[in-house]
């Protein structure tokens, strides 16, 4: 099993190829691939590299899937004997991302396929209909 330690958006988390992940908001747009070289740590079957405090030439690369929104938390200040009450919920902005690969200098250690983001049309669309239903479908409009 391979995976890695990395830091991204103020918090370190532990990836594996093929897996997705949340993280706080990323300046990226969704189908854009993003590479992170903040590696604390990978794991490689019995190999281990561990940085001090980054892992030299390490990178882990992964596809932005989509911007969403965190559950919401709600805040609910109260001052007793004052009838002072305040209710408020926050919605944390959220990135997912997809791990592809997880390569040390150069060298890929362990690399996984990725779907494409949902509503996204990456490919153009085709048309497989055989031309006698489109004649068909013309007729009967007549």
């Amino acid at each position: 099993m391979t995976y890695a330690i990395i830091e991204t958006s103020g918090t370190q988390i532990m990836v594996e190829p093929g897996r997705f992940y949340d993280v706080n908001l990323l300046d990226a747009a969704p189908g854009d691939e993003i590479t992170i070289d903040k590696v604390l740590f990978i794991r490689n079957e019995d190999d281990a590299h561990v940085g001090q405090p980054w892992v030299e030439g390490a990178t882990v690369r992964g596809t932005v899937l989509q911007h969403l929104r965190g559950r919401k938390v709600i805040v609910y200040k109260m001052q007793p004997k004052k009838k002072t009450r305040k209710k408020r919920g926050h919605r944390q902005e959220l990135t997912r991302f997809a791990i592809s690969s997880i390569s040390v200098n150069g060298t890929v250690l362990a690399e996984a396929e990725i779907p494409a983001p949902r509503g996204l049309d990456l490919e153009p669309a085709t048309t497989d209909e055989p031309a006698e239903v489109a004649e068909m479908v013309s007729a009967e409009a007549e």
